[in-house]
């Protein structure tokens, strides 16, 4: 009777491992999702709109812009240099507004 209950039990227990394996690619297909969203293409430093420009020299003064992004939502990504040799990605619209990615 023993032996019956721990097969069951272990029968039961690899059951339910297997809807969990079932909700993993709907998961993946998000990330991806996610990540196609942001697909940015490189642009020139002299193609950032003005509004940009200005919004890291008043808000970042101290960075360098290294290189800048558009995506097809029209919103621009930049890589900048801080003062102390670190690495930052900075993100805004059209308008020079910053938005969290």
């Amino acid at each position: 009777m023993r032996s019956r209950s721990y097969v069951y039990a272990t029968a039961l227990a690899i059951g339910s491992l297997a809807t969990v394996s079932a909700n993993t690619p709907i998961f993946h297909d998000g990330i991806m999702e996610f990540v196609i969203a942001q697909d940015f293409t490189e642009i020139k430093l002299t193609e950032l709109p003005t509004a940009i420009t200005d919004a890291v020299i008043k808000d970042y003064p101290d960075v360098t812009l290294n290189r800048a992004f558009i995506n097809g939502e029209q919103k621009y990504k930049l890589e900048v240099t801080q003062e102390d040799g670190t690495s930052l990605e900075l993100y805004s619209d059209a308008n020079g507004n910053w938005i969290e990615m």
